[in-house]
C-alpha cells in the first residue's frame, strides 16, 4: 500500500487521482476533510482506506507501505499561529521521518518555493546545509517548510538513520483543479475566472519597484499534472534522494497569465491595475523561476507545459464546467 497525507488537499488529491488513472487502487489516504467541502476533491477517487489524521500514527504502528507521500500543511502565507503551524509543518512531518527511517519505507514531502524568500539569494536548490542555511524565507509557512528542510539536510550531513529514499520538493506556484478549497491561496487564475468569463476586469496590483511594469510581477507558474509527474518519478526512481524544485523552470508574469485566460476564452482583454495595500509591500515577491538543474541531473527529465497550453487546459477541462473536479 501507498500512504498519501494531505490527500484531499490540491496536489494530493491529484495525485491519486494519478494513480487511481494508471490502475492502481491500493492507496490509503489521510487527511482533515473539515466542513468546507474538500471532500469533494476525492469524490471520484478509489481508495482503500482512509485514515483521519488524529488516528494517523496509531494507524501507523506495524504496517508495512511501498512509500509515505506527505502532501499535508499548513499552507496558508498568512498564517499567524506559529505554535499550530510548527506542530503541523515541522513535528508531524518529523515523526513521520522517523517512522518511515525505522520503517525502511521511502519518504516524499512537500517544501515550498516560499523557503526561498524574497530571492535575493536565488532559487537554486542547494540542499547541503550551508546553502540551505542561507535562505530567508518571509513568512511563518516558508519559515517551518524551511526548517523542515534544513532538519533533513543536518541528519544526512551527519550520517544519522533517514528513510532508504527521502525527498523533498520545492513546489512553485501550482496551479489547476481541486484548488477550490484553497480562498485566497488559490491561483490568480481560479480566484478570476468568473470575472474573465464574464468579461469584467481583472484587477492586478500595480508596480512599486523600478523597471517593472504594472502587472510584470513574475511567477514560475507549474501545472498540477505536470508538479504530479515528479512525485511519480520519484516513487518509480528510488535511488534518488534530496531536495528539489519543482517549477516550468520560466518565469512568467501576471498579466501573461490573464491575458492567457481571456485568450483560452476568445475575449479580449480587459486588465485594471490597482494600488498593492501597504500591509504586504514589503513581502512581495516581484519574481520567482526554479532553476531545475538539480532536478535534471538526478535524471528527471518531465516535461512542463507552457503557460498558455497549461491555461487553455485548465479552463477548458476543468474552470468552464459544470463539474470542475479532477
Amino acid at each position: 500500500m501507498l500512504l498519501v497525507t494531505g490527500a484531499a488537499g490540491f496536489i494530493g488529491s491529484n495525485l491519486v487521482a494519478s494513480l487511481n488513472e494508471a490502475g492502481r487502487n491500493d492507496i490509503v489516504v489521510s487527511d482533515i476533510f473539515g466542513d468546507d467541502g474538500k471532500w469533494r476533491n476525492l469524490q471520484k477517487r478509489q481508495v482503500c482506506d482512509i485514515v483521519p489524521a488524529s488516528d494517523l500514527f496509531g494507524w501507523l504502528d506495524g504496517r508495512r507501505l511501498e512509500a509515505v507521500v506527505h502532501m499535508g500543511a499548513i499552507s496558508d502565507t498568512t498564517a499567524r499561529d506559529a505554535d499550530l503551524v510548527i506542530a503541523t509543518n515541522f513535528r508531524l512531518p518529523m515523526r513521520l521521518l522517523e517512522w518511515c527511517s525505522d520503517a525502511r519505507t521511502p519518504f516524499i514531502y512537500a517544501s515550498s518555493a516560499a523557503t526561498y524568500g524574497d530571492g535575493a539569494a536565488g532559487f537554486v536548490d542547494d540542499w547541503s546545509v550551508d546553502g540551505l542555511r542561507r535562505l530567508t524565507p518571509m513568512n511563518l509557512y516558508g519559515w517551518s517548510k524551511h526548517r523542515f528542510d534544513v532538519a533533513v539536510a543536518e541528519r544526512h550531513a551527519r550520517g544519522d538513520k533517514l528513510p532508504p529514499q527521502w525527498a523533498g520538493l520545492k513546489f512553485f506556484n501550482v496551479f489547476g483543479p481541486n484548488e477550490y478549497h484553497k480562498g485566497e491561496m488559490m491561483s490568480l487564475l481560479a480566484k478570476r475566472f468568473a470575472d474573465i468569463r464574464s468579461g469584467r476586469a481583472v484587477r492586478l496590483f500595480k508596480s512599486h519597484r523600478a523597471g517593472i511594469a504594472d502587472g510584470d510581477q513574475s511567477r514560475d507558474f507549474v501545472y498540477v499534472d505536470d508538479a504530479v509527474a515528479v512525485v511519480r518519478w520519484l516513487l518509480a526512481t528510488p535511488s534518488v534522494s534530496g531536495i528539489f524544485n519543482v517549477g516550468s523552470g520560466t518565469a512568467r508574469s501576471f498579466r501573461a497569465m490573464m491575458e492567457a485566460a481571456f485568450a483560452a476564452l476568445g475575449l479580449p482583454p480587459a486588465i485594471e491595475f490597482v494600488e498593492m495595500p501597504h500591509a504586504i509591500r514589503d513581502q512581495y515577491q516581484y519574481f520567482t523561476q526554479a532553476s531545475l538543474d538539480n532536478l535534471r541531473a538526478a535524471g528527471c527529465n518531465a516535461h512542463f507545459m507552457p503557460l498558455e497550453a497549461a491555461v487553455a487546459r485548465y479552463i477548458g477541462g476543468f474552470l468552464s464546467r459544470a463539474d470542475r473536479y479532477q
